[in-house]
């Protein structure tokens, strides 16, 4: 009984330091790229899609959600991204970024998911939104499952504040003040 208790408790251990993400502080985010389907990008009223590099990161301050194709995932900081539209941030210096991890959505709604992106894309024309048919972010990076983390980045690329889960209030209002401050 104690030898299954032990293993019981390493394996928790092991899966909750596999499970951690490896974006840090004042780091650049980690390489990943996005094949299938990528960055949503509009002709006219035509959805299509290109391959999307974390490298293309630079140049602009940004929020960056990486979030599971779940709605319980993009509930978990639906008040972040309210406080981003209240912000009204300058398009020239800010840019939202979502990636959608459509490989981590329920069973039977990748479709869903799909239309869901396209139709954002559409009405945030201005966002860039990446939907990753086969969780190539969040492998990259170690996130989650079924979860939402969030990422501020300076126009250089690197990170200034991370955190997987939903943000308290404070933490909300740390990140629009940090972004405005990198905007400055």
């Amino acid at each position: 009984m104690r030898c299954i208790k032990t293993l019981a408790l390493a394996t928790a251990l092991i899966s909750g330091f596999a499970s951690a993400h490896i974006i840090s502080n004042g780091q650049p985010v980690p390489s990943a790229t996005v094949e299938k389907h990528g960055e949503l990008t509009l002709n006219g009223d035509t959805v299509g899609y290109q391959t999307w590099n974390s490298t293309d990161l630079t140049g602009k301050v940004r929020i960056i959600q990486a979030i599971a194709g779940r709605s319980s995932a993009k509930e978990m900081n639906a008040p972040l991204v309210e406080a981003i539209k209240a912000a009204d941030f300058p398009n020239d210096q800010y840019q939202t970024t979502t990636i959608i991890n459509q490989d981590d959505a329920i069973w039977g709604t990748g479709g869903f998911v799909k239309s869901s992106a396209e139709d954002s894309k559409q009405e945030f024309s201005w966002s860039s939104i990446v939907l990753d048919k086969n969780g190539a972010v969040a492998k990259a990076w170690h996130l989650k499952d079924e979860s939402s983390a969030i990422m501020v980045i300076d126009p250089l690329g690197d990170v200034r504040f991370v955190k997987e889960g939903a943000l308290s209030h404070a933490e909300i209002t740390q990140v629009i003040d940090l972004v405005n401050k990198l905007m400055q």
